[in-house]
């Protein structure tokens, strides 16, 4: 059986530039692919339009979850409402992304859903359909169909492709996360930035802005903050990707990690690659 990848991002750095009258907050952000990927396998139900989901690392979960609880079999239905497709799925996930990590992983998943089930279930809608459907699943969902590296604006749904030097990073999650409505619901949030532009972003990719959700998540979480400090103290610039709680820093070549063995207890850290395009492909 196939197996499907549905890899990470990582935020080089995320700007908020306004906040709309429905309360969605306007950002400006650099998404970025990188190579440590969730895992999915799909049993066509060909002659049944059920729609399942099994944790690959707790298959006595096995259930048909209800679409509320879970992004995959959400992705699954809105697909099949969109379509008339009668043709239903067992998914199989293989979770190896952190949650409330900030890089994305349930939304790829989602994406990942629709470009797979899209292929087999023989339904062969554009690119550009699939992220409509996407776009009410999540608003990283669009990023991962489109399948490439993205400057991104409005609430995650302006997106255009952009070319990064390829380059290695440090992503460490702490073992607690943070809350995303907690961090946009802040009232010391800043949340009029000015508008960042790309070829000022294109001399200094790795190093450019900030991200403006850090020091609210670092009061909210600790943890995020010493991480970054123990980075700092081996000479790397880190960073909170997303909402949080994982950081990461790009690493220059030869950099020693043998630090990381003294990672605090339920700690993730991982040395990743960033990829010029989604293992899907893309148009």
């Amino acid at each position: 059986m196939p197996t499907y990848l549905a890899p990470a991002k990582l935020n080089l750095f995320l700007h908020i530039t306004g906040r709309r009258a429905d309360g969605y907050h306007l950002l400006q952000s650099v998404f970025m692919l990188i190579d440590w990927c969730d895992e999915l396998q799909f049993d066509i139900r060909p002659h049944s339009p059920a729609i399942s989901r099994q944790d690959l690392d707790a298959p006595e979960h096995s259930s048909p979850a209800l679409p509320t609880q879970d992004l995959c079999v959400r992705a699954a239905l809105a697909l099949q409402a969109a379509t008339g497709c009668q043709q239903g799925v067992h998914i199989r996930l293989k979770k190896n992304l952190p949650a409330e990590a900030g890089m994305g992983g349930g939304s790829s998943d989602a994406a990942t859903c629709l470009l797979a089930l899209n292929e087999l279930w023989g339904l062969h809608l554009p690119r550009a359909e699939l992220a409509k459907i996407g776009l009410a699943l999540g608003a990283d969902v669009p990023f991962f169909l489109l399948g490439q590296n993205a400057w991104v604006e409005g609430v995650g749904e302006l997106l255009q492709p952009i070319t990064l030097p390829p380059a290695d990073f440090l992503v460490i999650k702490p073992a607690s996360g943070v809350s995303t409505p907690a961090i946009f619901q802040a009232p010391d949030l800043k949340r009029d930035e000015k508008q960042a532009i790309i070829s000022d972003f294109a001399k200094t990719p790795f190093e450019f802005g900030h991200n403006a959700m850090q020091a609210v998540a670092e009061q909210l979480n600790p943890d995020i903050a010493l991480a970054i400090q123990m980075m700092a103290h081996h000479g790397l610039q880190g960073r909170m990707t997303g909402s949080g709680s994982a950081v990461f820093a790009h690493l220059p070549a030869n950099t020693s990690l043998d630090w990381l063995q003294n990672l605090p207890a339920g700690w993730i850290a991982k040395k990743v690659s960033n990829l010029q395009q989604h293992p899907f492909g893309h148009v």
